[in-house]
């Protein structure tokens, strides 16, 4: 091999990799977070998860990925050791798919339907289609997407190819046919399987550099065997590296993906070399090829799978023993975590920011119920609980608005974009619901130890705007969670009830306090507990608010009332005086 094939070889290497990571982040996008939504709730089964597994690493084109994916899942307590060993599995037998695709470099004939399905025939066909639909699509349009797979599957089968010729000169070459050779001692050849595979961080992309030097001819079955068999090994380095500073379970799900490849390859080893000191396996000895090679591939993992799925539970165990318990500090309750493994896949990262702001929303409503209970009979279990829920829900803020501000810098679609800005203005307010939460309770504790108590009339109208701060509060979290922008338009009209009923039971207060019926001690109580109520009330109506115009670039949230048609504003006055019923304190006073 001359200067100049050498150069050749190395860029046809790079556009390999390039290749296979423009069609892989193509696939992922495609997907937009749904393939990993179904590895995380259709696990329950370990058959139905090693089907998912293959599935997924079959459409994303990267066992990596998958075991990557799978890491974060566990670290986030998403998914379960029991259920991750199967994805794994599934996972080994998925990235298969790749070498067989590249196998499709070695057909040969000359009939025009053999020379159509050889890549140097269609892989210019799709380059030029995917280019049409990369430079004709916007930023978020599908077609750039399956533009982006077209332009990378092309060119990974242009680097192959390239790179197939750089090396084709090595035929003659009796230094390389020695090297070969070397690499058919079991051992050696393990090793640099798995050294390469290790450095590159794909089992796919080595076993194709493999597939590539095929075209030499002088790399036989006898060598290609092992150096396959070290791949499956040097391919876990991802998920080990991957798991660094991740919980004990996460540690653990690397260890399985380890331990299978490297339990189900020594056995492998062991029984056919073991064979073939009593049979001569003749074929050793032939000049491999790409279709070869992947046969190899798929067969191991297949096998290993058999043969090592009615012991997944052992491998768990031995991760298990591996990785033991020992004596660790645990997590505060107060603690909350977003893996940071998925900010490369937007889609999904989205999506678990979703959820985990729906379980913010649910807490601080939560907070809020309680604090209503404590103050009608003050416990101190209950406050305590207050008290710890506030601290929860402010670490959710923290953490969302860290790692969205972190997500804000990635590819991220409109609707994701819409749904972020939604959830970061959002989750300021559900945290000011959980602080005045805990502001009634400590209004409530101070009634206790003081001994003090509203009148009969002051206690009756708290009970009623405790009644419509409850339901304000579990219809906003209701409509935020189910994402529900009709129910969400029923929030602003209870607000306003709200209101008024605040300004009703002020204006009741002084009446009761000039004929001696209250004092001013618990008149500045009362106006502590109402301050607390009309805030908490006016944050649920942003978030409703919120919700209504995000997707309207047009309005701001305070120029949606000004907006309202005559029409919306006659049933917006409707639906509140029909409210306003509801809650009765006294005089009402029906004022807008």
């Amino acid at each position: 091999m001359d200067f100049f094939s050498f150069l050749n070889m190395v860029g046809g290497l790079s556009l390999f990799l390039y290749g296979m990571h423009i069609m892989g982040d193509g696939l992922s996008k495609m997907a937009g977070g749904k393939l990993e939504s179904i590895l995380e709730k259709l696990t329950t089964k370990r058959i139905f998860a090693v089907l998912l597994g293959a599935g997924v690493t079959a459409v994303i084109q990267s066992s990596s990925a998958t075991t990557v994916m799978v890491v974060g899942f566990v670290n986030s307590e998403i998914m379960k050791l029991s259920q991750a060993v199967g994805i794994i599995m599934g996972a080994n037998i998925g990235t298969t798919i790749t070498s067989w695709m590249l196998s499709l470099t070695g057909i040969e004939g000359s009939t025009i339907w053999l020379k159509l399905l050889k890549p140097s025939s269609f892989s210019p066909v799709l380059a030029a289609i995917g280019i049409i639909f990369v430079l004709g699509g916007n930023a978020e349009s599908k077609k750039k997407d399956v533009g982006s797979i077209l332009l990378g599957f092309a060119i990974l089968m242009f680097g192959m190819e390239t790179m197939s010729g750089a090396v084709s000169g090595l035929a003659d070459n009796p230094s390389f046919a020695g090297l070969m050779t070397a690499f058919s001692n079991p051992i050696l050849g393990m090793a640099v399987g798995a050294i390469i595979t290790a450095i590159i961080q794909s089992s796919s992309a080595s076993v194709g550099i493999l597939q590539a030097l095929c075209a030499t001819g002088a790399v036989h079955y006898g060598v290609a065997l092992p150096i396959i068999m070290g791949q499956n090994i040097g391919t876990c380095v991802t998920s080990i590296i991957s798991s660094i500073g991740a919980s004990k379970n996460a540690k653990r799900a690397a260890m399985i993906h380890l331990y299978f490849n490297l339990i189900g390859t020594c056995i492998f080893m062991m029984v056919f070399y073991g064979l073939h000191t009593f049979v001569d396996f003749a074929f050793l000895n032939d000049s491999a090829n790409a279709a070869g090679i992947a046969l190899i591939h798929s067969m191991f993992n297949i096998g290993a799978t058999i043969l090592l799925f009615p012991f997944a539970d052992y491998l768990v165990k031995l991760a298990t023993i591996t990785i033991p318990d020992g004596k660790e500090l645990e997590a505060a309750t107060n603690v909350v975590a977003i893996d940071e493994r998925f900010l490369g896949n937007p889609a999904f990262a989205m999506e678990l920011c979703r959820k985990k702001v729906r379980e913010m929303a649910e807490l601080s409503k939560d907070s809020m119920g309680l604090a209503l209970e404590v103050l009608q009979s003050y416990d101190s279990k209950k406050a305590k609980e207050v008290k710890r829920l506030e601290g929860v829900v402010d670490n959710y803020e923290d953490v969302l608005g860290s790692y969205l501000v972190k997500l804000a810098g990635g590819n991220i679609s409109t609707a994701d974009s819409q749904s972020m800005s939604l959830i970061l203005h959002s989750i300021s307010d559900f945290e000011r619901i959980s602080d005045h939460a805990t502001n009634i309770v400590k209004t409530a504790k101070e009634m206790y130890k003081k001994d003090l108590s509203f009148s009969k009339k002051a206690k009756k109208e708290i009970e009623t705007l405790s009644m419509a701060i409850n339901d304000i509060c579990n219809l906003t979290v209701q409509s935020f969670s189910d994402d529900d922008i009709e129910m969400a338009s029923h929030v602003e009209p209870l607000e306003e009830v709200i209101d008024t009923l605040t300004k009703q039971i002020k204006e009741n207060h002084i009446k009761r306090l000039k004929k001696g019926k209250c004092t001013i001690e618990m008149g500045a109580i009362l106006e502590t507990i109402l301050t607390d109520f009309e805030r908490a009330s006016d944050h649920c109506s942003n978030i409703a608010v919120e919700m209504i115009t995000i997707y309207d670039n047009d309005y701001s949230t305070h120029e949606y009332f000004k907006s309202f048609t005559s029409e919306e504003r006659e049933s917006f006055d409707k639906e509140y005086k029909k409210l306003l019923q509801q809650y009765p304190i006294g005089k009402q006073n029906a004022m807008m």
